[in-house]
């Protein structure tokens, strides 16, 4: 493992800590918040962004598993596993706290961050591989 995989590790742990406590966290003192961006849900557009960087630094951290482009590309399935799984079991735990609510359209809005963030970190991956090639 060199300084950059190290650097990624510690950056997605570091990320995954703060999603975990925005999740959890209780921010009932805040002040409201706009309750619509755009038309959508403020919480709804919070989710997405949240989970937008989720599978480019998972795959930054761990993409040195597969040294081939084609193991690279393989990588991304599991890494998109592991996220919509890590969104499942937030909206799990949200359920099971006294202050906070699990939601399916919030899990979706979390599977559409991933989804995003994946087509977005695939073509950076060939955008790489052609410039490095």
């Amino acid at each position: 493992m060199n300084r950059y995989n190290i650097i990624s590790l510690i950056l997605f742990l570091v990320y995954l800590g703060l999603v975990f406590w925005c999740c959890f966290g209780d921010f009932s003192s805040l002040p409201k918040i706009q309750r619509e961006i755009l038309g959508i849900p403020t919480d709804k557009v919070i989710h997405f962004v949240m989970f937008l960087p989720f599978v480019t630094l998972c795959f930054m951290a761990v993409h040195f598993i597969g040294k081939s482009f084609r193991a690279k590309l393989w990588l991304f399935l599991p890494v998109f596993i592991a996220g919509i799984l890590f969104a499942i079991g937030i909206e799990i735990g949200q359920s099971l706290t006294s202050y906070r609510s699990g939601d399916a359209m919030d899990f979706f809005a979390d599977a559409v961050g991933l989804c995003v963030s994946t087509i977005i970190t695939i073509i950076l991956v060939f955008i790489k591989k052609k410039a490095f090639s």
